[in-house]
C-alpha cells in the first residue's frame, strides 16, 4: 500500500470540514489571517510535534488543523506485464 499526506481542516464556526493534499493547498483556498496562522508556522508545529512523538492537530478559536496519512492502493497503471 502506498501512504500519502492528507490535511483535515475542520471550521468550527461553521462545522464544515475540509481536506487537501498538502499545507499548500490548503493555503492556496484559505488566507493565513483567516485560519490564525501562517503555512510556515503550521509547518514548523508539524515539525515540533512530529519529533516528539505527539499527534499532528493544530487547533485555535477558529479552526482544528490535522495531518495525518491516507491509505491507497497502488496503481498498476503505465506498467507493462511480463
Amino acid at each position: 500500500m502506498a501512504n500519502r499526506n492528507v490535511i483535515l481542516l475542520h471550521l468550527l464556526e461553521s462545522d464544515t470540514y475540509e481536506f487537501f493534499g498538502s499545507p499548500a493547498s490548503l493555503f492556496d483556498k484559505h488566507e493565513a489571517n483567516e485560519l490564525l496562522i501562517a503555512q510556515t508556522s503550521l509547518n514548523n508545529h508539524f515539525s515540533k510535534m512530529a519529533a516528539q512523538g505527539k499527534e499532528l492537530v493544530y487547533r485555535n478559536a477558529y479552526c482544528e488543523i490535522r495531518k495525518g496519512e491516507i491509505y491507497v492502493k497502488p496503481s498498476t497503471r503505465g506498467r507493462k506485464k511480463f
